[in-house]
């Protein structure tokens, strides 16, 4: 139930909040991140210095709660998406929390690439998509907006996770386009075998030596099974390839996100396996190899 603070208060607050962002090294536009996802304020009001000259502003929780939170951020380093409870993505606004991978930007991009997969080979828009570990859902919701004649299953292990990622279906209207469902990989879906147009995941692929060079903001809030890949990073997408062709159909698309460095083994990986052709790997907007994408024989 939101709650009124004045704009004193609350410009006041900020400017405590933004000097403390900066004496720790958190970037102190989280601040206005932060009001911005729990109340109607808007970027050009905060910029222009005029919040102090409202009479009074709707705000999600108490100013009280408002500084718990921000001290977390300070003092736990747990991330302003957690705290606000949500996270802009691609045209969403999508709920996380700690269930949950945060989803980041570079990911959005493969959903540019399964739009252009679908592009080449028309039969894709009215097909079975799956997005395997679906988390938060993002890709999910992501896919049914752009492909709007597809229908797509969204599979997680955790029922955390699903219970976030249908609210975020609901939000978008989408619940009739993204049936979920519970379990690893393909397991739970076995009465779609051989009848999967394509699969996409965004699967764990940090080796577990790396992890604990993560930011503290990663490593101790985000969940630690959407993270670690295994020795080589490599675990769950060794599953993907060794499951997928038992499930998606000749000509199926296998679209999957990686860490930079790991495509030629990925590709090799595919390869070995004899049931894919044309391995491709593309980048993000950084320039790194982020994505493989490969066709069922």
């Amino acid at each position: 139930m939101a709650t009124e603070v004045t704009g004193a208060a609350l410009a006041a607050w900020r400017t405590q909040a933004r000097q403390q962002a900066e004496a720790v090294g958190v970037d102190p536009q989280e601040v206005d991140w932060l009001l911005r996802a729990l109340s109607p304020l808007d970027a050009l009001t905060l910029k222009l210095g005029r919040l102090g000259e409202l009479p009074a502003i709707p705000l999600g929780l108490p100013l009280e709660e408002l500084e718990q939170r921000w001290q977390q951020r300070l003092q736990q380093r747990v991330p302003v998406q957690y705290l606000a409870g949500q996270t802009p993505w691609r045209t969403l606004i999508l709920q996380v929390s700690p269930a949950v991978l945060i989803p980041r930007p570079e990911t959005e991009l493969i959903i540019d690439l399964a739009v252009a997969a679908s592009q080449q080979f028309p039969i894709l828009q009215q097909g079975l998509w799956a997005d395997l570990g679906t988390g938060s859902g993002a890709i999910a919701l992501g896919l049914a907006q752009a492909l709007p004649a597809a229908t797509i299953l969204a599979v997680d292990q955790s029922s955390a996770a699903l219970t976030v990622a249908q609210a975020n279906a609901e939000a978008a209207g989408l619940t009739d386009r993204i049936h979920f469902h519970q379990g690893s990989w393909f397991s739970p879906l076995g009465f779609y075998r051989g009848q999967i147009a394509a699969m996409v995941a965004n699967p764990p692929y940090i080796p577990t030596g790396l992890l604990s060079t993560l930011a503290p903001e990663v490593i101790d809030h985000e969940p630690r099974p959407a993270l670690d890949g295994g020795m080589d990073g490599l675990d769950s997408i060794r599953t993907l390839v060794a499951q997928a062709p038992d499930y998606l159909q000749p000509g199926g698309l296998w679209l999957v996100e990686m860490m930079p460095g790991q495509g030629a083994a990925v590709l090799a990986l595919l390869a070995a396996n004899g049931a894919y052709r044309d391995g491709q790997m593309y980048q993000d907007l950084a320039g790194c190899d982020r994505f493989t994408q490969a066709w069922r024989c």
